[in-house]
């Protein structure tokens, strides 16, 4: 056994598998092809399949409800509890499968790149790949943190591991533990990676409040004049893909906290979404898919040329990448920047109601955070014509343990100390809904977002949206100068009829308040006063 500068032994976890401690990249590649976990592509990214699981099992996920969790977590369908007792028992039968295993991989990383506010979390797993996977998803030590790292939090990931149901209280042999007392997260029967990586998310959602941090489930980049943005957004929105932009520094693509101090990134890597990507549409995330130490999951390959096909979604649509962020160029040294300036808000509207921009208040920017908004296209059941909202709270509801409104509270009260300017962004369609108008053009959206972060819309003539509240410019030069017609900015403008409009705002702006009366309780009469009304008088 491969001895660690701090032993399993003194985590009590005994084991009489051939141990490896924090190898690099190069020999987690060599282990995983070793094992058979995986192939080389023509490039040299690791190809490896996830099996069954291409995405979370998010039914699967529970929080060991105590006397520590018992009134900070947020309990109901998506933070579902586990008894202590039924932990207990998970844990020991895990710990024998531990002691069982032939090979195991150890890292020990940081969640977090601001070190006040940055966890030391050791991963302990039985696939190399998975181990690679997290060490380039994670914040890497030096060697010289690694010499004195002890972890505070452990990850246990066995996919060998079958749970018992009735013996570990959970709905199905797959399952994902968290335990805040024992500092513990227990995978087991799942190979999708993406398990390591949202639980150290969700840990830190849970840790940092109570410190005064905001955590977010969203992408920060840096412009010339040093000034940060922050970009929310569900899946689908262009969270990725707007933040990874040439000419502004990327902090990070997926989770990141607001100190008092910075915006930093969580982690070290991106896990970025693989399906039709083109050299064309995103070059960035396109050349580390020709990089040694990518790893893609689930991405088609020719067995004979080894070439890629990223249009092939036949196993999953969910086809994925992991790499370090310094494999995007013009990344921040130390993945922080200074506490952000702008605050954007990202919605894909199928229902083409919403304008391209519009600026929030504190109260509607928190209203809406809450709300967390976008639209999922029609589906491929008969008769299902219609787009379908998705209110997904905080833009990642499955991430936070406690109640929204405490990152809420966060939010506004941020916005309020640095004098935000918050703003909404639909990406999804105008001039009708899914099926009828077309997709917003990228160009309109890269063009109004450079007029907020160059600072170029504080002459610009707003108007106040009569469903919405917020305000929308009414003219915007540099969309001249990109060959857009101004009255994309008026949505109703863009619909060849207008009384449908009416009506589907009037659908859309109900949907928003049968969604927020979950959070009445929990807000103040500004954000309640916040909330959209269906227009009394058409734009």
């Amino acid at each position: 056994m491969t001895p660690l500068a701090t032993p399993l032994a003194a985590q009590n976890l005994i084991t009489g598998a051939t141990i490896y401690p924090n190898l690099g990249t190069s020999a987690l590649v060599e282990h995983a092809l070793k094992k058979g976990e995986g192939q080389l592509t023509k490039h040299g990214a690791l190809l490896v399949d996830t099996g069954r699981f291409t995405g979370r099992s998010v039914k699967d996920k529970y929080i060991v409800r105590d006397a520590e969790t018992e009134s900070t977590i947020n309990w109901g369908t998506v933070n579902q509890p586990m008894s202590e007792a039924h932990f207990a028992a998970l844990k020991a039968d895990f710990l024998k499968e531990l002691e069982g295993s032939d090979e195991l991989y150890v890292a020990d990383l940081f969640g977090g790149s601001q070190p006040e506010y940055r966890v030391n979390v050791r991963v302990i797993n039985q696939m190399a790949w998975h181990n690679l996977f997290i060490r380039t998803l994670l914040v890497r030590p030096t060697a010289e943190e690694l010499a004195s790292f002890v972890p505070e939090y452990t990850i246990i990931n066995l996919p060998s591991f079958k749970a018992d149901p009735e013996r570990h209280g959970c709905r199905s042999d797959t399952v994902i533990a968290v335990s805040f007392t024992e500092k513990l997260i227990l995978i087991g029967n799942t190979e999708y990676s993406g398990e390591m990586k949202k639980g150290v998310f969700g840990l830190l959602n849970y840790l940092l409040p109570a410190q005064g941090v905001m955590p977010m489930h969203c992408s920060a980049n840096i412009g010339a004049d040093g000034k940060s943005a922050i970009f929310f957004g569900l899946s689908g929105t262009g969270k990725t893909t707007l933040s990874a932009d040439a000419s502004r520094t990327l902090i990070g693509d997926d989770e990141h906290g607001w100190s008092d101090t910075a915006v930093f990134n969580f982690e070290g890597g991106c896990y970025a979404k693989m399906i039709n990507l083109s050299a064309e549409g995103e070059p960035e995330i396109y050349a580390t898919t020709q990089m040694f130490g990518t790893i893609l999951e689930n991405v088609t390959m020719d067995p004979a040329t080894r070439e890629l096909d990223f249009t092939d979604g036949s196993k999953t649509e969910n086809t994925r990448g992991a790499y370090p962020i310094e494999f995007i160029p013009n990344t921040s040294e130390k993945n922080l920047g200074p506490a952000p300036s702008n605050v954007i808000m990202l919605t894909a509207d199928a229902f083409g109601v919403l304008p391209p921009i519009a600026r929030l208040t504190a109260d509607q920017a928190m209203y809406y955070f809450l709300s967390g908004y976008t639209a999922k296209v029609a589906g491929t059941e008969i008769g299902v014509t219609e787009p379908e909202a998705t209110f997904s709270t905080c833009f990642g509801a499955a991430f936070m343990p406690r109640h929204p409104s405490v990152y809420g509270n966060l939010l506004k009260e941020r916005i309020a100390k640095g004098s935000v300017e918050c703003w909404l962004v639909n990406t999804g369609w105008t001039g009708g809904k899914y099926g009828t108008g077309s997709r917003m053009p990228i160009k309109a959206t890269r063009a109004l977002l450079n007029a907020v972060l160059d600072g170029n819309m504080d002459d610009v003539e707003f108007r106040k949206d009569p469903n919405f509240g917020f305000d929308v410019p009414v003219h915007v030069p540099v969309l001249a100068a990109a060959g857009i017609d101004q009255t994309i900015l008026d949505p109703r403008s863009t619909w060849a009829d207008a009384a449908e409009y009416d009506a589907t705002a009037k659908k859309l702006v109900q949907l928003f308040i049968d969604n927020f009366a979950q959070f009445e309780a929990h807000v103040d009469e500004g954000v309640r006063q916040a909330a959209p009304a269906p227009a009394t008088v058409a734009a």
